[in-house]
């Protein structure tokens, strides 16, 4: 879809967009055999199964119910939650450039993100980019996740825009899609050298 005019504020994603994270930084140091690695990845803690904490699950609950189902597992699946900060590998420095830069020029900035309510403080102490926000939509708190349609609409009541005053920066390309038939402007995030050219060509900075 091409969106008409152009876009007065910025609608981040945040994981992988301006922290970085990834189970993998994690369950490798506790599965040594790469096969290993991906079974559990794929079979157990699966970012299906992830994605319930993402709409208010809580992760004890979460964790409970996947050990029942793989009692052998039980130590490593506790780890998704014990050890929960060993997922993240720092902060996308491109994006928190961009962002300062735009909170200069006092350009709005908001956030959406699917995110357990239990996670979202620990990830907002990470950088101080978090400060520029004037609101963020987290999905555990709504009980909706991108890509689904609701969690948009969410964003547009909340901030008072319309969907074409925003640009959503986001690594997922189903949730660039699903933005985009709501008539969003989008950028998917797949390169972090490409996000400054693409603000500068919407006439943000």
């Amino acid at each position: 879809m091409t969106v008409a005019g152009s876009p007065r504020a910025l609608l981040w994603d945040v994981g992988n967009v301006i922290v970085r994270w990834n189970p993998r930084t994690l369950f490798a140091k506790i599965f040594k055999e790469p096969a290993e690695l991906d079974g559990f990845l794929s079979r157990v803690c699966t970012m299906d199964w992830h994605a319930e904490t993402d709409r208010g699950l809580t992760f004890a609950d979460n964790i409970a119910r996947l050990t029942q189902l793989h009692p052998h597992h039980a130590a490593p699946i506790a780890a998704w939650w014990a050890r929960w900060p060993e997922m993240f590998s720092g902060t996308i420095a491109e994006t928190e450039s961009v962002m300062h830069d735009l909170a200069a020029r006092g350009v709005a900035q908001y956030g959406l993100t699917n995110m357990s309510s239990e996670s979202w403080p620990g990830v907002q102490a990470m950088s101080p980019v978090f400060g520029h926000f004037r609101d963020v939509v987290v999905s555990a708190e709504e009980g909706v996740i991108k890509p689904e349609r609701r969690i948009y609409e969410i964003v547009l009541q909340r901030t008072g825009l319309a969907a074409a005053d925003l640009l959503f920066v986001d690594d997922n390309p189903d949730n660039i899609a699903a933005a985009e038939a709501l008539g969003f402007h989008t950028h998917l995030f797949d390169d972090p050298a490409a996000l400054r050219p693409t603000i500068q060509a919407h006439g943000l900075l």
